[in-house]
């Protein structure tokens, strides 16, 4: 016995050590920048920190012996504060990776500070195609959807119905010029012609001047080169002006559930619209969804749903990698097919873009639907491989050709 207890007071006081040791380590930090009070909250916001936090519980919490923190802070929409914050967060509370970055012009600024501190930056929530191509990088990776994916999903399905003119109302910053631009030029080399455009503020309250050039312009469709509230109320405008009773198709170019569900069924049915991910696709968004449902009493938008997966990525391959190096960890990212509930086969390209299966949806007549948040007819399922932009295409500096 007296041989025996030294050793089992060794063991014990070895674990106490360990269990010292791993307490003593910092927390490993992510951060997500996001539209918390604005336009785009109800697409990122609130729900995109859910997400990630979702995504950190059902991993355990913990990684390489880490307590994983999940921050998330406002950018109300300025480019200059997304900087400022994702500089800080690298900076000073020693974020790892940076999550979300709702909107374009926000996104591509939080992308160069990223960049320049060799930290990963998943993109989920905005949608520039300039962030795969121009301002690419070796750590970033534009997740869930682009423009150069929406417009060739939805323009081409428009103009080969017949939807063959064009009239664009686009948001004035870099997403909606981005996202008139490919839409233009699918519909344009899909034998379509455009026949004019006009630029609207950022989150404005008053589309009647816009949606009344539109009208007189006579396209076929008035697609909308915006999102969030901006697509929302040039929706429910266009419906008050009669301009979809005229024989005008109105197309959102990007739109959510969470838009479909402020302007309605009796006004949005009809709408053809492409998303990355809908609740309601199967067994396995279904069960997601109904998680992230008790939470914040609202279905994912694609943005959330992303958010859930990237992270969970990311921190899979932070464990396999044996350490939070970003080059390290985006080495195993990009070699690690994506499959959960938003991808199937997913793959992180060298340009950064993850490709995946995009979906061509439209929108359900109330007598259709079942109840809240039923909103969506599948009519397609489009590969990755044909819905975004081709590799050789690619303006990124890291593709080799």
């Amino acid at each position: 016995m007296k041989r025996i207890l030294p050793g089992i007071l060794a063991a014990a006081f070895a674990l106490s050590a360990s269990v010292a040791q791993a307490q003593d380590k910092p927390p490993l930090k992510i951060g997500g920048i996001l539209d918390m009070s604005s336009l785009y909250a109800d697409i990122t916001g609130p729900g995109s920190e859910t997400a990630a936090k979702m995504a950190v519980e059902d991993f355990g919490g913990e990684v390489l012996g880490r307590k994983i923190q999940v921050l998330a802070a406002d950018h109300l929409n300025k480019a200059d504060l997304s900087a400022n914050i994702a500089r800080d967060m690298l900076d000073n509370q020693g974020v790892e990776m940076i999550y979300d970055v709702a909107a374009s012009a926000t996104a591509l600024a939080a992308g160069e500070i990223a960049k320049a501190r060799n930290k990963i930056i998943m993109f989920n929530g905005p949608g520039s195609i300039r962030l795969t191509n121009e301002a690419c990088g070796p750590y970033t990776i534009h997740y869930v959807f682009d423009t150069y994916g929406q417009a060739n999903v939805t323009g081409l399905a428009a103009v080969k119905s017949g939807l063959d003119t064009w009239f664009f109302l686009t948001a004035d910053y870099a997403f909606g010029q981005d996202l008139e631009k490919d839409t233009s030029s699918v519909v344009t080399k899909t034998g379509g012609k455009v026949l004019g455009s006009v630029r609207h503020p950022l989150n404005t309250s008053d589309f009647s001047s816009f949606l009344l050039q539109a009208q007189a312009s006579k396209a076929k469709v008035i697609g909308l080169a915006n999102a969030g509230g901006d697509t929302v109320n040039a929706i429910k405008q266009a419906a008050e002006f009669g301009i979809t009773k005229g024989g005008q198709k109105v197309s959102p170019l990007l739109a959510f559930v969470s838009d479909i569900d402020s302007i309605g069924l009796e006004t949005a049915q009809g709408l053809l619209l492409a998303e990355a991910f809908y609740w309601d696709l199967n067994d396995d968004t279904r069960a997601f969804s109904k998680r992230f449902m008790e939470r914040t009493k609202r279905v994912p938008t694609s943005a959330q749903a992303g958010v859930y997966s990237s992270v969970t990525h990311y921190l899979k391959a932070v464990k396999a990698a044996g350490t939070t190096d970003a080059a390290a960890v985006i080495k195993v990212m990009k070699e690690t097919p994506i499959n959960d509930f938003f991808a199937k086969g997913g793959k992180i390209r060298e340009d950064g873009r993850m490709i995946h299966d995009m979906y061509l949806f439209e929108v359900k007549k109330p007598s259709e639907s079942k109840g809240r948040w039923d909103d969506y007819k599948l009519l397609a399922t489009v590969p990755g491989a044909e819905a975004f932009q081709p590799l050789e295409q690619s303006r990124c500096p890291l593709v080799k050709k």
